[in-house]
């Protein structure tokens, strides 16, 4: 049985909170051996002192251009253009871009919401990373070995709505191949891989929400594979191989 428990966290996260000790207070004695812990982005981001106050951005010529013809504040543009490795569309007020990580999303992750004040939060410097640390100081503050995924919101070519994805993880491989096996007919598996990095992150995305106070879950009964060195880089479809640019 697998199971995906929330994790209620009523503190505004502020830069420079110690978030493993956060979230180890918050789930108590629910963290076990084996348990995948699902982080929001945006608490990581914040702790990590990735938020802008608004009034200290200054708009390129670009950002206001941009901003007039999309019915943007003109200051999310400008941060939208200094995250981006590229604008990839724009139509309607729609901003989609890769972002300096290489993840293709709105706005490229700039976000307003659940942030205090005229500011904006951006997505962390290095997700992998920043699992990495989570994931260390669980096993140094409790003694469990766990691993970690990081997620953020995104929307998805030919769907509507959005789903949660990792953008950083740490501790388990991203991605579960059959290449090589054989299905219950005995054919050959060709190309079937399970991004399950991907679909930990949506799993918990059902207990978690913006506005419930949830911003982590731990997913429990899994059995992924485990890895020293993982990064959800490998989640990246790379551009030649894309067919939606």
């Amino acid at each position: 049985m697998i199971q995906v428990i929330p994790v209620r966290i009523s503190a505004d996260i502020k830069p420079h909170d110690e978030l493993d000790a956060i979230i180890l207070g918050a789930a108590g004695q629910e963290i076990q051996n084996g348990d995948v812990l699902v982080v929001a982005h945006k608490i990581v981001s914040k702790a990590e002192g990735r938020l802008v106050s608004l009034a200290d951005v200054k708009p390129s010529d670009k950002a206001l251009r941009m901003a007039k013809e999309h019915g943007k504040d003109s200051r999310i543009m400008e941060l939208i253009l200094r995250e981006s490795a590229q604008i990839l569309r724009a139509k309607d007020g729609i901003i989609i871009s890769e972002t300096k990580h290489g993840f293709v999303c709105a706005n490229a992750g700039v976000d307003q919401s659940n942030v205090e004040g005229d500011s904006a939060v951006l997505l962390p410097i290095d997700p992998d990373r920043s699992a990495s640390r989570l994931r260390d100081a669980v096993k140094k503050k409790a003694g469990k070995e766990i691993a970690v995924v990081i997620t953020d919101t995104f929307g998805r070519p030919f769907r509507e709505g959005q789903t949660n994805i990792a953008i950083g993880v740490a501790g388990l491989d991203p991605i579960k191949s059959y290449v090589g096996s054989r299905d219950m007919y005995g054919r050959k598996l060709r190309v079937s891989e399970i991004a399950v990095a991907d679909e930990m992150a949506s799993a918990a995305e059902l207990v978690m929400g913006k506005a419930e106070g949830v911003p982590v879950a731990i997913i429990r009964g899994y059995k992924f594979e485990k890895s020293a060195s993982s990064s959800a880089k490998a989640l990246q479809r790379p551009r030649e191989r894309d067919l939606f640019r």
